[in-house]
């Protein structure tokens, strides 16, 4: 596919953009690949100032998350059951089973609440993107309070260098447990973690032998978990000489991880998976990832310098990039919710649920690779899925088919005034997205065109009062078809 891209010149690709090519479409470009939608407010906004103001603002780091009352309770309780025999840890298994549950499904909608806020978007997704290269799952970590620390650490160290966040990584309970250094130690190394460090987090496939991972594996031996945090256990670290990459010395994981980024291959990991995850699937060219890696490693592998030069570049605005990336299920949910002004729904049940079924359940990718993405988010199944959760999104929400939970929880949201999880008044919708945007007018008119007579169309584009309730039935069915239809399915 690559051949048939026109992209910029190797030589100035990774140049900003010119100011006189910072317009509307750009911005929309930008919005929509660093956050989750672009509205015309967010447009204006952007193009108020430049465009090295706006990557600035965009990727200033998120302040931590707060832990939720069932993480809280899991902790303490966790706490609580130190020292004890195993027979009384038995009798509160259950407790802590349901504490994990509750304490994941409780970050999970935390995290939609924090990531659809529009000032934090563009750095909650890009925590989501190191999520997926530094891959742990509730699945097999189970406690949700080690996920969080994991989240934090990533969220904490992602504007720094990237060799000091593996060192942080290195040093994460969920990804010592994900990985099983909890049980590698001297004289029996476990080789997951190196393999990982190598492969998926900083040189990838090729560059490395067998023989440099299992010499690794012995230096990142002696790392555990006990009672919740990281130690370093120094009489199961195998303290003898380990021959890494043509070197040898009683290296320790530190100074794998430096002798990692010694590699030609570090230079351009991190940012082929920035194309792969921001801009397209399709493969490009080395040389432009080379070119990359360069200014990158100058800058001494500093993270928020390769942000600013990646995002503000003449490559990521190639047209060929534009509006042609499939959403993923997050994208699709916060992007949605953002253009509805709609607040995350706080029950599990439907928002996580709608998210796993789409492919893409919270925290829990299928293996340590993360996900595919790109073509891989639609198939029979999950485009189901989509369509159900427009449907949902579109209906008036029936209390009656809440459960206790979830009443709860409805009410603390408009306590707190987040309640607002269904479109009410799907006339004021159309109205306003056709008032902001004559692209979507456009689109919104070809698919009334099935729904809507030409009163009705003329109404609703005139911003007339036409709200009678068999508006209001067309309307939904009109918003619902869009939200829907293969072109809302990419940005």
């Amino acid at each position: 596919m690559q051949d048939t891209m026109s992209l910029p010149p190797v030589e100035s690709a990774w140049e900003p953009l010119p100011a006189s090519a910072w317009d509307a479409g750009a911005a929309r470009h930008l919005l929509q690949r660093i956050g989750f939608s672009a509205t015309d407010a967010a447009v204006r906004e952007a193009l108020a100032a430049p465009l090295d103001a706006s990557l600035k603002r965009a990727f200033t780091p998120s302040p931590p998350l707060a832990e939720t009352p069932s993480m809280e309770k899991l902790r303490t309780l966790l706490e609580s059951l130190q020292g004890v025999d195993a027979a009384h840890r038995r009798t509160r298994r259950d407790e802590v089973r349901d504490l994990e549950r509750a304490g994941y499904e409780e970050f999970g909608i935390a995290w939609l609440e924090r990531a659809s806020a529009p000032v934090h978007s563009a750095w909650e997704k890009y925590v989501l993107f190191l999520q997926d290269v530094f891959v742990v799952a509730f699945s097999k970590v189970r406690n949700p309070v080690l996920l969080h620390r994991h989240q934090q650490t990533l969220r904490a160290g992602g504007a720094g260098s990237y060799s000091d966040l593996c060192k942080a990584v290195v040093r994460s309970p969920a990804m010592i447990l994900y990985l099983d250094l909890q049980t590698s130690k001297a004289g029996a190394a476990n080789e997951n973690f190196a393999r990982e460090l190598f492969e998926l987090f900083t040189l990838g496939e090729g560059a490395y032998t067998e023989s440099d991972i299992k010499e690794a594996a012995r230096a990142f031996t002696g790392w555990g978990v006990r009672d919740g945090e990281s130690v370093f256990r120094r009489r199961a670290w195998d303290a003898g000489p380990k021959t890494v990459f043509g070197r040898t010395g009683a290296w320790t994981g530190d100074d794998i991880v430096d002798l990692v980024f010694e590699r030609p291959a570090a230079a351009t990991f991190l940012p082929r998976e920035l194309v792969r995850f921001y801009l397209t699937d399709r493969a490009v060219d080395e040389s432009y990832l080379e070119a990359l890696g360069a200014l990158w490693r100058e800058s001494g592998y500093d993270l928020q310098t390769l942000l600013v030069r990646f995002f503000g570049s003449r490559f990521f605005f190639s047209p060929e990039f534009r509006g042609d990336q499939i959403t993923s299920p997050t994208q699709f949910l916060l992007g949605m919710l953002q253009d509805l002004e709609l607040d995350v729904a706080p029950f599990p049940r439907v928002t996580l649920g709608a998210l796993r079924q789409m492919g893409q359940p919270f925290f829990n990718p299928p293996n340590v690779r993360g996900w595919l993405g790109g073509r891989h988010w639609i198939n029979s199944a999950t485009l189901a899925a989509r369509r159900q959760l427009v449907d949902t999104l579109c209906t008036p929400l029936d209390k009656a088919r809440l459960n206790g939970d979830e009443l709860a929880a409805l009410e603390r949201a408009q306590a707190a005034d987040k309640a607002n999880v269904t479109v009410a008044d799907p006339l004021a919708v159309l109205r306003r997205i056709s008032a902001e945007d004559g692209a979507v007018l456009g689109r919104l008119a070809t698919v009334a065109g099935t729904c809507l007579d030409s009163d009705a169309r003329a109404r609703f584009g005139a911003g007339a009062d036409g709200g009678s309730d068999a508006d209001a039935r067309r309307a939904r069915l009109v918003l619902a078809a869009v939200l829907a239809s293969p072109r809302y399915q990419l940005c």
